[in-house]
């Protein structure tokens, strides 16, 4: 004879007395979670301000590749041409010497860029990890320039390079922009962040401030140097009030100023200037996609790695 238990089966206890009824607990949500009506105002948001940003270079692309009998203003925009064709840009190339002005806008942008690596990096590193006197004096200064608009200082610059013999010169346009004051500061917070427990150590082991800044400093902020080289890039081949001041030579001419002789001669033809404003934009394009991958680093790297 077999002796069978039955299951033990939670009893529910009554509620004492005079207390209030129990309430079904509702989901709450904490701080890194969104409700659904969150989320479609987030992603409105996005794609308004991915409309705003991107709308323009899209027409503008449209247009260059629309063939000359598409009408252009119906009523109904169209961003999908209908006759699809690329002789627009062939026609900007035998129109006004579009790669020779390409070549004047490269030339200067490799110096700016050259400039800024080298020099904001050296007065950065200079500011930010070496004592000496003056150094609040001279951060203050690099502060203050940021408070002055571009044309303050526009007939002051134009006054130097003229006396240094540089008017009308490739080296004259890019020379005042070759180191700039938000550049050195970029440099100047990605070397602060350094561990100062880094630099003890090598001055320890004996090396002098320059190894310190070749082998420990600029392997550590190679993502704010790629932000610098695309800020100089672009400011420098988008220029166009500067260029147009220094230069008087057309051969010299870059490639913004260069543009405008297609303004001037087909105004009835928007399609000429929507494939020149392609041609211009391109090179950025290419300067981006080849640091995009340091840029997002910026200045938030890691300065030791183990």
């Amino acid at each position: 004879m077999s002796l069978v238990t039955d299951p033990v089966r939670p009893v529910a206890v009554p509620d004492e007395p005079g207390t209030p009824p129990r309430r079904r607990r509702r989901a709450s949500f904490g701080f890194n979670t969104m409700s659904t009506t969150e989320k479609v105002v987030r992603y409105v948001l996005l794609v308004f301000v991915l409309l705003i940003t991107i709308g323009p270079f899209l027409w503008q692309l449209s247009t260059s590749l629309k063939g000359s009998g598409e009408d252009i203003y119906t009523r109904i925009p169209r961003l999908l041409p209908s006759q699809p064709t690329l002789d627009h840009y062939g026609a900007v190339a035998d129109t006004i010497p579009v790669w020779d002005y390409a070549r004047n806008s490269l030339m200067v942008a490799v110096l700016v860029v050259g400039g800024n690596l080298i020099g904001s990096a050296l007065a950065g590193f200079a500011l930010s990890r070496l004592q000496f006197k003056g150094r609040k004096l001279v951060l203050g200064l690099f502060l203050a320039t940021l408070v002055l608009p571009g044309e303050v200082t526009i007939i002051s610059q134009y006054v130097t390079v003229r006396e240094f013999g540089l008017a009308n010169t490739l080296f004259g346009v890019a020379l005042p922009g070759m180191i700039g004051a938000l550049n050195v500061l970029l440099m100047y917070n990605a070397f602060r962040s350094l561990p100062v427990e880094v630099d003890q150590a090598a001055v320890v082991d004996g090396a002098n401030v320059w190894q310190r800044f070749v082998y420990i400093g600029l392997p550590s902020v190679r993502g704010t140097l790629s932000v610098v080289a695309i800020f100089a890039f672009i400011g420098a081949w988008d220029d166009f009030l500067w260029p147009l001041i220094v230069l008087t030579d057309p051969d010299k001419y870059t490639l913004t100023v260069g543009l405008q002789y297609l303004s001037g001669t087909f105004t009835n033809n928007p399609r000429l200037i929507a494939a020149g404003t392609m041609i211009a934009f391109i090179p950025i394009v290419i300067v981006f996609a080849t640091l995009q991958r340091f840029f997002f680093k910026g200045v938030e790297e890691g300065a030791v790695k183990g």
